[in-house]
């Protein structure tokens, strides 16, 4: 599926001027300080605003096209939309609020996938509940479950989990994770979070005042130093396999840059995570440390030095065909000297990891 997006929107002194075509499959993100255009964007794909000027096209399909004068209204746009605030019906059960979505689908899905989707996000004990009496995260997946029971062809999330707090975001990303992992809906994913960029997304827009600013897929441009404030907590985030299980404790995890080793995960051997190394996470070093407690020391090279107004520099580094970015203090970077092509050793102080299916684990190896 692809959507190509082209909008300009002026609401009060905002101007939106944004353009972007995509490939979608699996999560797509929308990145951004607030007051970005994310969710004019999201508003404007679902169909619940009219641009003042546009064109919008889903899988080919053209829903908005402000020259030709075609709009399609939002309830013939197959997409499906799931708000922060959930927006439940406060007089309807649990079972209710999605059978609501349900009978409203204009592609009606089987009464087994409606079985199904309950499963999922674990609904099943909830079903006879008021809203009232649910949860923040349990609205939240209820939410996204009447949503999903509309049978779109494309789900817009916009920061469904901003008005969580940390318990509840764990809770729900699991969930988040099983749609883009076993259902394979493209989604669409409004967030200012690098977290949950990181953690979920495999592409991401980044936008800045009203345009965007940089687009590709999560693993080349968290790794980029040169969007500086735009991406508040940089890092690199890449794939890699399980690659075996030590007598020490320890897991292999084998990546194009080498192996990282991480505190024992309970995955066989040869099973797909994902990975991040925070820039805030990583030393750097001329020669290759000895005598050192971590266990993660890589040969990298350096591609770029930016430095910013601030007290820090951001180090763009390769390792193998891997992205990282290290960030250290100036009087670092003036005291040793880093410069682009010079080749190095990353010491690595902690890894993320993202088990698929389950909660985020922070290892500090």
């Amino acid at each position: 599926m692809t959507i190509e997006v082209a909008l300009r929107h002026t609401q009060g002194r905002f101007t939106l001027d944004a353009a972007f075509d995509v490939k979608l499959g699996g999560i797509t993100a929308l990145f951004g300080p607030s007051g970005a255009g994310k969710t004019t964007i999201v508003n404007a794909i679902a169909g619940l605003i009219r641009p003042q000027s546009g064109r919008i096209a889903i899988d080919g399909e053209v829903v908005l096209d402000t020259a030709a004068r075609v709009f399609i209204p939002a309830r013939l746009r197959r997409t499906g939309c799931v708000f922060q605030d959930a927006r439940l019906f406060p007089h309807l059960s649990v079972e209710n609020n999605l059978r609501f979505g349900w009978r409203r689908a204009r592609v009606r899905a089987a009464l087994a996938q409606f079985s199904e989707i309950v499963e999922l996000l674990g609904l099943s004990p909830l079903l006879a509940r008021k809203p009232a009496r649910l949860s923040g995260g349990e609205k939240s997946r209820v939410g996204l479950g009447r949503a999903l029971l509309a049978s779109p062809r494309l789900l817009l999330l916009d920061e469904p989990l901003s008005a969580l707090d940390a318990a509840r975001k764990t809770d729900i990303l699991p969930y988040l994770e099983r749609l883009r992992d076993l259902h394979r809906l493209p989604m669409i994913y409004v967030t200012h979070s690098t977290e949950e960029v990181s953690r979920l997304a495999d592409q991401i827009i980044v936008l800045q005042d009203g345009r965007v600013a940089a687009q590709g897929t999560v693993f080349d441009v968290l790794s980029d130093p040169g969007l500086g404030a735009l991406v508040p907590s940089p890092g690199a985030v890449f794939p890699v396999r399980v690659l075996e299980h030590r007598g020490d404790g320890l897991t292999a995890l084998a990546f194009d840059g080498g192996v990282l080793l991480v505190p024992h995960l309970d995955r066989l051997a040869g099973t797909a995570l994902r990975v991040r190394l925070r820039a805030d996470d990583i030393m750097l070093a001329r020669d290759a440390p000895h005598a050192v407690s971590a266990n993660n020391v890589l040969p990298a090279k350096v591609l770029s030095v930016r430095t910013h107004h601030g007290a820090h520099a951001d180090i763009g580094l390769r390792c193998g065909n891997v992205k990282l970015v290290a960030r250290i203090t100036r009087s670092s970077l003036e005291r040793l000297g880093f410069a682009g092509g010079q080749h190095v050793f990353a010491i690595v102080k902690s890894v993320t990891v993202d088990p698929q299916l389950g909660a985020s684990q922070d290892h500090a190896p």
